[in-house]
């Protein structure tokens, strides 16, 4: 027993030690985001998730590959949202006209930032492309949400006036329910939740170029719809846009959804060179 004893000072350190397990990332190391990120986007903060991944994309480090695709996506699927929350609250300012005023202002924030992001994209989008190789990993999980509509966003559509909580609550359902699209047409699974839970299983996804490049085509046309004359009301950005979006969009393979999309980009086309006539 006298042999014992001192050794338990050394076990007792051995086993705390083991029971630890190993030292989280070093905070403001391409490791320390990517798990930030990773966490962010499994908790159903796409914003934050952005930010995280906008730190791994600014330079070369193990993560960055990876990072660009999964940052691409966030942006469309919160700019999706934007989108999604003005359309909503602009009917409602035109069906309440006693008080069209709570509506305008979320209108207003919504295409602004719907606006900033879609700059983003498309900056993303064009320093991208030159990378697309054979395939395209997407490294994340498929984030939570809904995809069915957002109920208080209906009520406000209809001119009803909704609490501040109320508000908050359904921009952030209606987030994530739009980044939850956006990951499943990522991975070529439309709007089949049941099948891109499936295919984002057990990350990285392997997609191939064609359904990426389909992926981000519809990515910049929703861009451009921002720029429109009921939104922000930039003919030459929208048209920029809408070019880059047929470009993507030629590299995939034909279809049913490849023709409406190259029905919709030259509708959009035309759309920004009658505004540019009437300016």
């Amino acid at each position: 027993m006298r042999h014992v004893r001192p050794l338990l000072p050394i076990l007792l350190l051995t086993l705390q030690s083991c029971s630890q397990g190993p030292a989280p990332p070093a905070k403001g190391t391409p490791p320390f985001y990517w798990q930030a990120a990773q966490e962010s986007f499994a908790a159903g903060d796409p914003v934050r998730t952005i930010s995280h991944l906008d730190q791994l994309t600014k330079s070369d480090n193990e993560f960055s590959a990876r990072a660009k695709p999964w940052r691409m996506v966030a942006l469309w699927g919160v700019l999706k949202g934007h989108l999604d929350i003005a359309e909503k609250f602009d009917y409602g300012a035109k069906q309440n006209k006693s008080n069209p005023m709570p509506f305008r202002k979320q209108v207003n924030d919504s295409r602004s930032a719907a606006g900033n992001l879609a700059m983003q994209l498309a900056e993303a989008w064009k320093g991208y492309q030159s990378s697309i190789g054979s395939e395209i990993l997407l490294d994340f999980s498929l984030p939570p949400g809904s995809a069915g509509p957002v109920a208080a966003l209906n009520r406000a559509s209809s001119g009803i006036l909704l609490a501040a909580g109320e508000i908050e609550t359904a921009k952030q359902q209606a987030m994530q329910r739009a980044v939850l699209l956006a990951a499943a047409q990522s991975v070529g699974a439309g709007d089949d939740v049941p099948k891109a839970r499936n295919l984002l299983q057990a990350p990285p996804a392997k997609v191939t170029p064609e359904v990426f490049l389909g992926a981000m085509s519809r990515a910049l046309y929703d861009s451009a719809k921002v720029f429109d004359s009921n939104g922000v009301d930039r003919p030459d950005v929208m048209q920029m846009l809408c070019t880059e979006s047929s470009a993507a969009l030629d590299k995939t393979l034909d279809s049913k959804e490849k023709k409406e999309m190259q029905t919709k980009l030259q509708d959009c086309l035309k759309k920004g060179k009658a505004m540019k006539k009437r300016t």
